[in-house]
């Protein structure tokens, strides 16, 4: 039998899953690693860590398995979008931290941009709203801030990467600086219509593009591992960033077909085929994955806190000790109590971008515990992602957004927060049997690639639902909590 090993380096922990000739998960392994939070709105992951963890959970899935390495043929990549590193292109060292994609520092910054007037070229050209979530301006500001980067980098001696890149240069031990056109299009330095990084943007900012790595379909050759890592050189078939992962796992291959990720953040997506769609309601337009040279699009809205606010009421509050304690803490609270949080911890996403606002909760009263904390910390993601989805639908009316949509990721399987969800949306919400989709999406790029796994079409047919939740919420009261959240937002921006 042969097996495809899928990498998914996330925001929090780094996974490995591998799978056999049928696309079944047979092991799995994971491990978290710190976050780093040197000033407010900052955060930052030691790239080392990003290293050893994905070596290390690769290695124990291999051996919980119970099989050879020579039985793997082909390695898949995901990982957490936007996060930049760069390294020396001699000894592999980074010149710093990794700057996460939640990361607000370049916030001046980028309001120096659009006062100057370059947001509607930054839209035109990569399909973003400019912002310090994507790669560019993190890049300049370790340019700008760590002594000697940019005069190493004009002299070919640095390299610059998203975490995909990274992993690549360790796994391939610096024979290969290449990207997918997914992770490209996240950086706010490429070109998604013309298929290149673009020297506007880069002249712009003042970064040598001589630091960027190659740019490649999501599946195509992306070199071999070391022999020494896992026994044998295997090779690289399949990168794609998290949430276009996702698409590609939930089989969103039809315009129309929408899905939404519940991992740290939530991010849902938007096939919009082969035409890159400009929204009007502060959406991104992306590439959702790329195959055979030919880029898919989508329509993209970030919720920038979903798993991450349950994270909060464990670690920070310490409400909880467990995230799986929050669904029973739910179902207890007082229903006649209407408490709202707005988890803006880092600014708020689409279709809001105020990088600047910060965290509130309405409605407290002296009865208000744990349990209506949980629930509203819930919810928040359901109100969330129906503020995506009006955006998507006032984006792409003529057309037409599918009603259902396909959720993973870790809350998705809070059977209480789906049907709350399906409630506040007042559509079905489909939870997929495979509810790893990110790292098969990846997986079955690689297999794909390598021979293993079927065609694009047999693919989509095997796509399985576990549970569809029907909204049971009457319309008046979905519109009453709906309407409470948007005041509890405006309130919030206003602070």
């Amino acid at each position: 039998m042969t097996y495809v090993l899928a990498i998914d380096q996330g925001t929090t922990s780094t996974r490995a899953i591998l799978f056999n000739d049928k696309m079944e998960p047979v092991s799995r392994a994971q491990e978290e690693f710190p976050q780093h939070y040197p000033k407010s709105g900052w955060v930052e992951h030691d790239p080392k860590d990003l290293w050893v963890t994905t070596a290390g959970t690769c290695r124990e899935a291999i051996e919980r398995a119970g099989i050879s390495s020579s039985q793997i043929g082909a390695i898949g990549i995901t990982n957490q979008r936007e996060t930049v590193i760069v390294w020396d292109k001699n000894t592999g060292e980074p010149i710093h931290n990794a700057i996460v994609w939640q990361d607000r520092r370049t916030a001046e910054y980028c309001h120096g941009l659009r006062d100057a007037g370059h947001s509607q070229m930054f839209k035109d050209r990569t399909g973003l709203l400019v912002d310090p979530y994507f790669s560019g301006t993190k890049l300049k500001w370790l340019l700008d801030h760590v002594e000697g980067a940019r005069a190493r980098a004009k002299n070919g001696e640095l390299l610059f990467g998203t975490v995909d890149s990274f992993i690549i240069w360790k796994l391939t031990g610096g024979a290969v600086h290449a990207t997918d056109a997914t992770n490209a299009a996240r950086t706010m330095l490429y070109d998604i219509r013309k298929g290149r990084w673009s020297r506007t943007i880069c002249d712009l900012l003042d970064i040598p593009m001589e630091m960027l790595p190659e740019v490649k379909d999501c599946a195509a050759d992306f070199g071999m591992t070391r022999a020494d890592l896992f026994g044998k050189e295997i090779p690289i078939h399949g990168v794609a960033g998290d949430q276009q992962a996702a698409t590609v796992g939930q089989a969103c291959f039809e315009p129309g077909m929408l899905k939404s990720t519940y991992g740290t953040g939530c991010f849902a997506l938007l096939n919009t085929g082969d035409t890159p769609v400009v929204s009007n309601n502060n959406l991104l337009t992306t590439i959702a994955y790329q195959l055979d040279g030919k880029p898919t699009y989508a329509l993209e809205g970030s919720i920038f806190i979903a798993g991450a606010v349950v994270q909060w009421l464990r670690d920070e509050l310490q409400m909880i000790k467990s995230a799986g304690d929050t669904q029973s803490l739910a179902e207890q609270a007082d229903p006649h109590q209407n408490v709202v949080l707005v988890p803006a911890f880092v600014g708020l996403g689409a279709p809001y971008w105020n990088p600047d606002c910060r965290g509130a909760i309405f409605g407290l009263t002296r009865g208000s515990g744990p349990a209506e904390f949980a629930k509203a910390a819930l919810e928040s993601v359901g109100f969330q992602t129906r503020d995506l989805l009006e955006a998507m639908s006032a984006d792409w009316q003529a057309e037409g957004v599918q009603p259902t949509l396909r959720v993973d990721g870790g809350m998705s399987a809070s059977d209480w927060t789906m049907q709350f969800l399906s409630d506040i949306i007042g559509a079905p919400v489909d939870r997929p049997e495979i509810q790893e989709t990110t790292a098969l999406g990846v997986a079955w790029l690689a297999g794909m690639h390598a021979g293993i796994y079927p065609d694009q079409a047999r693919f989509a047919a095997q796509w399985v639902c576990e549970t569809e939740f029907e909204p049971q919420m009457d319309q008046t009261k979905r519109q009453e909590r709906y309407a409470s959240w948007k005041k509890a937002v405006d309130a919030t921006m206003l602070f």
